[in-house]
């Protein structure tokens, strides 16, 4: 369903950028799975003046977005575990929680984040796919189903209100976001909390992140209009930072107006970045005509390295790589595999909407190394660097954003 006004406030939105017909990233079909191949739909930015909301305008059925086979798990990323163990570390004095309270994790995945609270409190999940499985054997607790009013109330008479509700990675997925604050209200203690994390829109422009756009994110958010929209929830805002997830992210803790002690950082965040080049529909314009002059270069860049005769695979197939594949116009002759690691559910899987397929990456640098690696996992390109030149590899990096470049 592709919409033509701002899914929050219903008022006129402005075009920012056209991605063109994208395949969802997570439906990574087996070479074999010809019709899969070809599914793909329009995705383009927006944003709306009126409330402050960037979003794109293409929803997809749930099944596309979140299929059953899902095939990212959470606890395979190092930096998020790192980042849930100190987010439990920072929330669970900050609010005081007690063993007999409840935390419930929408979109808990296979239970990573839970796991850093299950030593403290009674915790819950709730995730639609099958890594609701794999929590489960973890004994983290889960109900498999998307979160929407129905569960909401399940969790009530069955478990009770909880003091901590988190959506990390997970807040700007699902649709209708006034009905998703509803049911998160209607399923917090009256001094519970409310935490979020989320790609941070200001890093997504000041970087060129158009990689993060894709149809599982329908929003992106900045902390002034988080503030305004909880506003109108009854919430406001107590403390906020910044992560380094995905390239740039924002934690923030919200909760019923005057329930906790407003953290002197909170006005300041939001008065910076108002002031930052790259806030509001200005930012947004320059971030638009950057990305058309980034696809140029990059695929100048990749013809001169096919041309001379050098290889060149990626390695890393995070759900961005999908975006900047099709948006760059990428083939199997462009990229000869991507290498994943061993564990991850995507091997043997190729590219969506690409003949490109994804394979264990120690066979890739192992067996027939190429010339060139592509980093698709470019944000966190300085650690991984590293650790593929201490397993010998002796060829070059192209690090695809926030401006193409070659590293020896």
């Amino acid at each position: 369903m592709e919409r033509s006004t701002c899914s929050y406030c219903e008022s006129d939105l402005t075009k920012i950028l056209d991605l063109g017909y994208l395949p969802p990233v997570n439906v990574m079909p087996t070479s074999i799975d010809q019709n899969e191949q070809s599914i793909r739909f329009p995705l383009s930015l927006h944003h709306c003046e009126n409330c402050g909301l960037t979003q794109i305008t293409e929803e997809l059925p749930s099944h596309l977005v979140f299929p059953e086979s899902y095939p990212y798990l959470s606890g395979t990323t190092r930096i998020l575990r790192d980042n849930f163990i100190e987010q439990a570390a920072i929330t669970i004095p900050k609010i005081g929680l007690q063993s007999n309270q409840l935390v419930v994790d929408i979109g808990s995945n296979d239970g990573t984040l839970l796991s850093n609270y299950i030593k403290f409190s009674r915790v819950l999940g709730v995730e639609p796919t099958n890594a609701a499985d794999v929590a489960a054997e973890k004994s983290i607790p889960t109900i498999k189903g998307f979160f929407n009013s129905n569960i909401s109330k399940k969790i009530v008479s069955e478990f009770g209100k909880a003091k901590l509700v988190t959506a990390c990675n997970v807040f700007a997925h699902i649709p209708n976001l006034d009905s998703l604050m509803r049911n998160i209200l209607s399923i917090m203690d009256e001094d519970g909390v409310f935490l979020s994390e989320s790609h941070y829109l200001n890093d997504l422009v000041e970087t060129l992140q158009f990689d993060t756009i894709y149809h599982e994110h329908l929003r992106y958010y900045d902390a002034s209009f988080l503030s305004r929209m909880f506003g109108e929830h009854g919430l406001e805002i107590f403390d906020i930072e910044r992560i380094q997830t995905h390239g740039g992210s924002i934690r923030v803790w919200a909760a019923r107006v005057g329930k906790y002690a407003i953290s002197k950082r909170v006005e300041k965040f939001i008065t910076d970045e108002q002031k930052n080049i790259h806030y509001g529909i200005s930012g947004l314009q320059i971030f638009s005509a950057k990305v058309t002059y980034w696809r140029h270069d990059f695929r100048k860049l990749v013809a001169e390295i096919r041309l001379s005769g050098s290889s060149i695979a990626g390695i890393g197939a995070p759900s961005r790589a999908s975006t900047l594949i099709s948006f760059a116009g990428l083939e199997h002759s462009d990229l000869i595999s991507i290498g994943e690691i061993s564990n991850s559910h995507k091997i043997g899987r190729d590219i969506p909407g690409t003949k490109i397929p994804i394979i264990d990456e120690r066979l890739l640098l192992e067996n027939d190394p190429p010339d060139y690696l592509l980093m698709l996992s470019w944000h966190i390109g300085d650690e991984l660097i590293e650790k593929i030149k201490a397993r010998g590899y002796k060829g070059k990096f192209i690090i695809p954003l926030p401006r193409a470049k070659i590293i020896e």
